[in-house]
């Protein structure tokens, strides 16, 4: 089965930034959907970012575009999330979450829906920024 660990969670100041990590492993495929979800209390999941591995495509959300970047090492099995000029509104629960969805699916179930889809996630890490 498909396993994935976060890490890089933390508290900074508004306008800081952080990089969350997610080490996945327990497939062979070099085709997945991976990427990030965010909880915050008293709101629903909503989709981050995502990244398509078997042809690099990214995917963001709108409030999150020209701030967070996404990106895979694919010798390590891991994807990266860079989250630059951090906002107090983007404290939450971070997740990592991945299935194998085509290109499309991706896109379309990470961004769109509050990822009932995914059948594999992280532990989940906490961003706190504060203002």
């Amino acid at each position: 089965a498909v396993q994935l660990v976060e890490s890089g969670g933390g508290s900074v100041q508004d306008g800081g930034s952080l990089r969350l990590s997610c080490a996945a492993s327990g497939y062979t495929s070099n085709s997945i959907c991976i990427g990030w979800f965010r909880q915050a209390p008293g709101k629903e999941r909503e989709g981050v970012s995502f990244i398509y591995t078997g042809n690099g495509n990214t995917y963001y959300a709108n409030s999150v575009k020209g701030r967070f970047t996404i990106s895979q090492d694919n010798a390590k099995n891991t994807v990266y999330l860079q989250m630059n000029s951090l906002k107090p509104e983007d404290t939450a629960m971070y997740y990592c979450a991945a299935d194998f969805f085509a290109t499309w699916a991706c896109r379309d179930y990470g961004l769109r829906t509050p990822g009932g889809e995914f059948h594999y996630w992280g532990q989940g890490t906490q961003v706190t920024v504060s203002s």
